[in-house]
C-alpha cells in the first residue's frame, strides 16, 4: 500500500489548492500516465461534519477536452455574474478569508507570545496544527488530494 501510494504521488507533476472557507477545498492536480501523457484531477474535499475525514469528488479532465471544458466554465460563471447576479458582491468570500487568514496567524502568533515554554515553538506549533486540523488546511501534510487522509 505504501508503494501504491509513493507512485501515485510521483504522478503528480503539478498541484495547485484552492481552499473555500473551513471545510471545503479544492484541488487542481496535472498528472503524469504511463504512457508521458498528462490529465488533469479537479478534487472537491469536504471534511465531513463528524469530524471524521473527508468526503471527496473527482472530474478527470483530459487534454483534448481542456479548451472546450475552460470555455464552457467560463461562459457559465459569466452567465451567473451578468445574468442571474449581476449586483452580488462576488469578492465578499475573498475578503472573508483574507480576515480569517489574517485573525487566525494573529491567534497562533499570540499563543506562541503567551507560551512559557522555553524555546516557545513548540505550544504555537501544536496550536497551529488544532487550528489546522479543525479547518482542514494542514498546509505541510496536504499539498495535494494525495496527501489527504480519506
Amino acid at each position: 500500500m505504501e508503494n501504491e501510494h509513493s507512485n501515485r504521488r510521483q504522478e503528480s507533476v503539478f498541484s495547485h489548492r484552492v481552499r473555500a472557507g473551513k471545510r471545503r477545498t479544492y484541488f487542481f492536480d496535472v498528472r503524469k500516465t504511463k504512457g508521458d501523457d498528462f490529465y488533469i484531477t479537479l478534487t472537491e474535499s469536504t471534511k465531513r461534519f463528524n469530524g471524521e475525514g473527508y468526503e471527496r469528488h473527482k472530474i478527470f479532465l483530459y487534454k483534448e477536452d481542456f479548451n472546450r471544458f475552460a470555455d464552457g466554465l467560463q461562459e457559465t460563471i459569466d452567465h451567473v455574474k451578468t445574468e442571474l447576479m449581476p449586483d452580488y458582491d462576488y469578492d465578499e468570500y475573498t475578503r472573508r478569508n483574507q480576515e480569517w487568514e489574517e485573525k487566525r496567524a494573529l491567534e497562533a502568533s499570540e499563543s506562541a507570545e503567551q507560551s512559557p515554554d522555553d524555546s516557545g515553538s513548540t505550544d504555537a506549533g501544536s496550536q497551529d496544527e488544532e487550528v489546522v486540523e479543525e479547518s482542514g488546511d494542514d498546509q505541510k501534510s496536504v499539498e495535494t488530494e494525495d496527501d489527504m487522509e480519506w
